[in-house]
């Protein structure tokens, strides 16, 4: 156990389940504080009593990434019920393959609002907070198409690779205010988003994976986790890939 997280608070967007739920099952058994942020309430409410049914402490609260003023409340949420706001995880994404050629305007504009948006506002609303306690830890989940390029998936590589720079520009911002920033990239994971991939995306790109395996959500949460402990207290501003050696190829 990592001793230096009990009784922290965290708040993880798109827990209601993939890898959010994930972070909630690994952070609430550490002994974090979870607050389960979703737009999915009915899911959202049933992953936070799993982490409270398991010995942890979690809640729910309802949250659309895409608009500040949710996020303003959902941090004045958690402060009024926790008394503080340590960590937090940006993990609520969207993915719909598209090239560019035939990406419409209004599926751009929504990939960006969740993806790229909802980020830019998640730090924007817990950094006041994170300062008046003297510091914090961000990770935010971006995807391994957030560091390499292919076919089809215009807006998602867009998106998660303005993820990858706004983390490493607002560590930097915030390094001397005890404020850590990293970025998380994700490979194949075994979550439902997987459903909207195409048969042949798909088998390509499990084609790559060298340890021959999807990954778990659990698996990205314990970097996550890490990342916020004190046991990373000299990293900021990193991107660590969790892809089952894709990148390594």
């Amino acid at each position: 156990m990592l001793e230096d997280v009990v009784n922290k608070v965290v708040v993880i967007t798109g827990a209601a389940s993939g890898i959010g739920a994930g972070h909630a099952r690994v952070f609430g058994a550490a002994g974090v504080k979870v607050v389960c942020a979703d737009i999915q309430a009915d899911q959202g409410e049933s992953v936070a009593a799993g982490v409270r049914d398991a010995g942890g402490d979690a809640r729910f609260t309802e949250l659309d990434v895409s608009k500040l003023d949710n996020w303003q409340a959902a941090v004045e949420d958690t402060l009024s019920h926790y008394g503080r706001l340590d960590f937090l995880v940006n993990n609520a994404g969207i993915y719909r393959p598209a090239g560019l050629v035939e990406e419409s305007e209004e599926a751009w504009q929504h990939m960006v609002a969740i993806n790229q948006s909802g980020v830019m506002y998640g730090m924007k609303s817990v950094i006041p907070a994170m300062l008046k306690a003297g510091g914090g830890a961000i990770v935010n989940i971006s995807s391994l198409y957030g560091i390499i390029g292919s076919a089809g998936s215009f807006s998602y590589h867009a998106t998660k690779g303005a993820v990858r720079l706004m983390t490493k520009a607002a560590a930097m911002e915030h390094v001397n205010d005890g404020i850590r920033v990293n970025s998380i990239h994700p490979g194949q994971i075994d979550t439902p988003i997987l459903a909207n991939l195409t048969p042949e995306l798909d088998a390509a790109i499990k084609a790559r994976i060298p340890m021959g395996r999807l990954g778990a959500p659990e698996e990205v949460a314990r970097a996550s986790l890490f990342l916020c402990s004190d046991m990373a207290s000299y990293i900021t501003g990193e991107e660590l890939r969790v892809d089952g050696g894709w990148c390594a190829t």
